[in-house]
């Protein structure tokens, strides 16, 4: 879509997440913009937009966290509502998108819920989105319309640089997220390792054995992605009995229920390093540190409004 010459950037958001909003805004030097997303007596969604829209860029914040449907719904409708104020371009600005698990067929006669998820966002009216750590990055490739996704990577490195932990190892919790592991690795000038995982249902996971060297070693667990937290703390105890000392994870997405905060409390983990991508789950401890993502999302959407590079913002210097 070609927009205007520089159309004033409006940002919205549902209630999903106002805080990082908030946050995202005070690092632009914008208000968030007036809408009223409410729900009527029967669980209906109701929006209304209070702000002239008309020729805006608008960015609409919204993580699909929990509760999934609720949020995703609202998202929906103010999309749908901002397109029918006649926007010049809205783009779904989505943290944390959810259903991205639901990206195959593994079963038969079973969905692929996030390629479905992607067709409601195109249809209710949404031109561009932009999000972070998607769980598997072909996921971009079930949109029609461009998707800029960024990383966690740049945030957390920093924070892990500054705690100068010596001795570190950057293991990948299971095969699949070795791509991501060893992106850490290289950023923080060490070594992989690899912890091999066996599922045993949907709760549940059993770490078999490692591959690599830990004994002696401080260890970081990456991932993208802990619901249960039954990945990382079955990890972390395979870790510990093959010798490894202070054991941190650095989680992108930290959607913690009930069992992962009763996991967490008595897990190995030194300390988990997560963001802001949804809101904070109440207190499970002194050993949850959350940073904060509204800088690296607040400098995506000024590129995007801008039509500057999103992709420079992917790049950390190797530790030297």
């Amino acid at each position: 879509m070609i927009l205007s010459s520089n159309p004033e950037m409006k940002i919205f958001t549902g209630n999903a997440h106002p805080s990082l909003a908030s946050d995202i805004c005070g690092y632009l030097g914008v208000e968030l913009g007036n809408a009223k997303v409410s729900s009527f007596p029967d669980g209906e969604t109701f929006v209304k937009i209070d702000d002239n829209i008309r020729g805006r860029d608008v960015f609409i914040i919204q993580p699909t966290c929990p509760p999934t449907n609720q949020n995703l719904m609202e998202l929906l409708i103010m999309v749908d509502a901002a397109r029918r104020a006649s926007a010049a371009r809205i783009t779904a600005v989505i943290p944390f998108f959810g259903y991205a698990r639901q990206d195959r067929k593994d079963q038969p006669r079973v969905p692929i819920t996030a390629k479905l998820v992607a067709n409601l966002l195109v249809a209710a009216g949404v031109n561009r989105v932009l999000t972070m750590d998607l769980h598997a990055q072909q996921l971009q490739g079930f949109f029609d319309i461009p998707v800029d996704h960024l990383h966690a990577l740049p945030v957390m490195v920093e924070h892990i640089r500054q705690l100068d932990i010596p001795d570190l190892i950057v293991v990948s919790p299971d095969v699949g997220g070795v791509k991501m592991a060893s992106a850490y690795a290289t950023a923080l000038g060490t070594r992989l390792a690899i912890v091999v995982k066996q599922r045993k249902s949907a709760t549940e996971t059993e770490a078999s054995h490692i591959i690599g060297e830990v004994e002696g070693k401080n260890v970081l667990i990456v991932d993208d992605l802990t619901e249960t937290a039954g990945t990382i703390t079955s990890a972390a105890r395979m870790l510990r009995k093959n010798g490894a000392r202070d054991i941190y994870a650095g989680i992108s997405h930290t959607i913690l229920t009930d069992l992962a905060v009763e996991r967490l409390k008595g897990s190995e983990l030194k300390e988990l390093i997560s963001t802001n991508s949804v809101p904070a789950r109440l207190s499970i401890g002194d050993r949850v540190t959350s940073l904060s993502v509204a800088g690296l999302l607040g400098e995506g959407i000024r590129r995007i409004h801008d039509d500057e590079s999103v992709s420079s913002l992917f790049e950390v210097k190797p530790k030297s």
